[in-house]
């Protein structure tokens, strides 16, 4: 609590520093090209953006990476890799707690269902998306036309290209861009290294500094078989950072609040997030209980756990700038300002106030929350199989309809991932799935009683353990020719069903789709329809100054190497291997410090003074984790894995005054693979070594 007091202390001063911050998760076609020179004086060239962006990756499960040698060698965080690593693994054969490394592409094992991302080309299609916007229509008719546009568009794209085609808003909808993404399907595992050296310091060191985290996992992308030739990679430095040196982060950070009028601000800070956060301590406290039950089930639990804890700490940081009084004094004196300035223009006169119109739909969210997060967003049914069946219930009932008539999710360009997944032969654990049900279960009969309508559609008078232990043991859909048949047979298939799930999905989907219309057309469109005018009036007002909210899109961020401040101590920019060792030691070499035995045993091989982690002042959030950070050549330097608690509100607001990113060493990591995984192969790979058929580095 103490360390949220300072920072709140610290964020207080936030807006008094932003103009020589480095603040911005900058679009690869708006790069501050200006700024970086006119602060750093190195000129960011196109050839320099357009390498490091080819060179840079999306993992369709919510985290970043980049490419890092001509033989498709791609890496990211471990954290981001575990859910391959976890799926590859099975009873006595715990890849997350032992480590994985293929010693020739033989070993190279193929993960289920991960897919990668590289962005390939943006087109600018606003004027398409608003094309079918017409005078006098409503929110609703114009967010429909809009989003219409959208798939026609990425429908068009992808038949004619053999890409994957998202348009991504930007500005509420001020801005459409047209992404062009290659799509690598068959991603192998290479490396990952224990889970006690990648999460060393558990949950408590989390979201802190100094960390001492090997955080790292590589794979492999292939096609037709064989690994990939890539033109674009990124190299690897053998230098690594110095203090006060420019660094790059290229990632796709995940969702950011900075441009959100103070009524969404309200909305996220009294409903979203305490409502995310009771949810959190819920289902972490059911997973650890699960977990003590045996040890194979907590080798099943590890990740979710993880994953929860993750979220659950960072939305308390989130949280935080939310509660502080002068941060959101300053965001609402910034609203009254920009909004005189709109009522001021004689252009508006007349016009409905769009701040008021956001506030009135952000009214509605909060009336329909329950229905939107239970039903439709299935928090009432948190595991795999109930999320496969409402897939496979829906899917029948969109396909049939024209393109661009369907929920964007069933759009043509959208189906061929939304297939690898469905299909995907990652283990099911049902035992784990019915623990999580059946909580869910409990917590929607706790929210609406037992009399609503549709809990009783669900549990039909059961409690709800019984009800999901006879709703996930009587289920077929973990089996992978079941959802095929379902899939293929359409809508006559899922109606002559009497799969539990099915059943149980085409119950509530009438009351589902109805609380997903009002959310489309009363609050998506009204926030994308006012959203567009606030933005225009703060392009007025500003020009194209501030980048656009986060959006799991490619983003260029940039800062300095740079340690900080914390009650008045100098916190270092760099720890080191050494300092692993001594951070175990202090904990007595209990888990979370607990350092695996391969580290144990490589200590006196170690140069311990070897660099491991380090700070810096480049803009992340969630999303980022696995970025690379690349100095001024282009050069590997590091890998996002974390921000510390103080880089958390950058949320809503960006500061450097402590805020930092924390990256894993490049120098670290070729010394950890070298003398502590003897993995000379790989390391060799990563600085460019000739590399003999089987793999193997020479």
């Amino acid at each position: 609590m103490k360390r949220f007091l300072t920072m709140c202390l610290a964020l207080s001063f936030i807006f008094s520093t932003l103009a020589s911050a480095d603040e911005g998760m900058w679009l690869y076609n708006e790069s501050p090209k200006d700024k970086i020179k006119a602060k750093y004086g190195f000129e960011l060239t196109q050839q320099w953006l357009d390498h490091v962006r080819l060179s840079s990756v999306r993992f369709n499960n919510g985290g970043s990476g980049s490419f890092v040698s001509a033989d498709g060698l791609t890496f990211t965080n471990h954290h981001v890799g575990a859910g391959c690593v976890q799926q590859l693994s099975s009873e006595g054969h715990d890849y997350i707690k032992t480590g994985f490394y293929a010693r020739t592409r033989a070993e190279e094992a193929k993960c289920p269902n991960l897919e990668l991302n590289e962005l390939v080309g943006i087109e600018d299609v606003t004027d398409k998306v608003d094309a079918g916007v017409k005078p006098g229509m409503s929110a609703a008719e114009a967010g429909q036309a809009q989003r219409s546009a959208m798939s026609q568009i990425e429908n068009s794209c992808s038949q004619s290209t053999g890409l994957r085609c998202d348009v991504v808003t930007f500005y509420s909808g001020q801005v459409y861009n047209l992404y062009k993404y290659k799509k690598y399907t068959d991603v192998r595992l290479v490396f990952a290294p224990e889970f006690d050296s990648a999460f060393f310091g558990g949950d408590p060191d989390n979201f802190t500094y100094p960390r001492y985290d090997l955080d790292i996992t590589f794979f492999r992308v292939y096609e037709d078989g064989h690994p990939a030739r890539l033109d674009n990679y990124l190299r690897w430095s053998r230098t690594g950072v110095k203090d006060n040196d420019l660094i790059f982060v290229s990632g796709h950070p995940g969702n950011t609040s900075r441009l959100l009028t103070v009524a969404q601000l309200d909305y996220l800070r009294d409903v979203d997030y305490p409502s995310r956060l009771a949810l959190y301590k819920r289902r972490i406290a059911l997973l650890q209980d699960f977990s003590k039950q045996s040890q194979e089930n907590a080798r099943i639990a590890t990740e979710d756990i993880f994953g929860l804890q993750n979220s659950q700490k960072a939305i308390i940081g989130y949280d935080s700038g939310l509660l502080d009084k002068l941060i959101l004094d300053q965001k609402s004196a910034d609203e009254a300002k920009l909004r005189a300035a709109y009522n001021a223009n004689p252009k508006n006169a007349g016009s409905p106030d769009p701040w008021e119109e956001i506030a009135q739909a952000m009214k509605l969210q909060r009336d329909i929350y329950p229905q939107l997060t239970y039903l439709e967003r299935l928090r009432g049914f948190a595991s795999g199989l109930p999320q496969i069946a409402r897939t496979l219930v829906r899917a029948a009932e969109e396909k049939p309809k024209p393109n661009a008539e369907r929920l964007r999710e069933f759009r043509d360009s959208a189906l061929p991932s939304l297939e690898q997944q469905l299909f995907s032969t990652a283990p099911v654990y049902k035992s784990l799935d019915t623990a999580l049900l059946a909580e869910s279960l409990a917590d929607m009969q706790d929210t609406w009683g037992k009399d609503n309508p549709d809990v009783q559609k669900v549990l039909k008078g059961k409690a709800p353990a019984d009800a999901a232990t006879e709703l996930i043991a009587g289920t077929k859909l973990d089996d992978v020719a079941v959802r095929k048949q379902l899939y293929e047979g359409g809508q006559a298939a899922i109606e002559a069903s009497n799969d539990p799930l099915i059943l149980a999905m085409r119950a509530i989907e009438p009351d589902a789709l109805a609380v997903r219309k009002e959310f489309d057309d009363k609050i998506d469109s009204v926030v994308r329809r006012d959203g567009t005018l606030i933005a225009k009036a703060r392009f007025a007002q500003s020009g194209f100054s501030q980048p656009p909210d986060a959006t799991f899109t490619l983003r260029l961020s940039y800062g300095a190497v740079k340690g900080y401040k914390e009650n008045g101590k100098n916190i270092p920019y760099s720890t080191t291997m050494g300092g692993a060792y001594e951070h175990a030691a202090e904990h007595q070499n209990q888990p979370p410090y607990k350092l695996p035995d391969s580290w144990m045993n490589a200590k006196g091989k170690l140069n311990l003074k070897t660099p491991l982690n380090f700070v810096s002042t480049a803009d992340i959030i969630g999303g980022n984790s696995g970025s690379p950070t690349v100095n001024k050549e282009g050069e590997v330097v590091g890998i996002i894995f974390d921000g510390n608690i103080e880089s958390l509100p950058w949320n809503i607001a960006y500061s450097d005054m402590q805020g930092r990113a924390v990256s894993v060493d490049s120098r670290g990591i070729q010394e950890a693979l070298r003398k502590i995984y003897g993995a000379p192969g790989l390391a060799d790979e990563l600085l460019g070594s000739k590399t003999d058929a089987a793999g193997a580095g020479k």
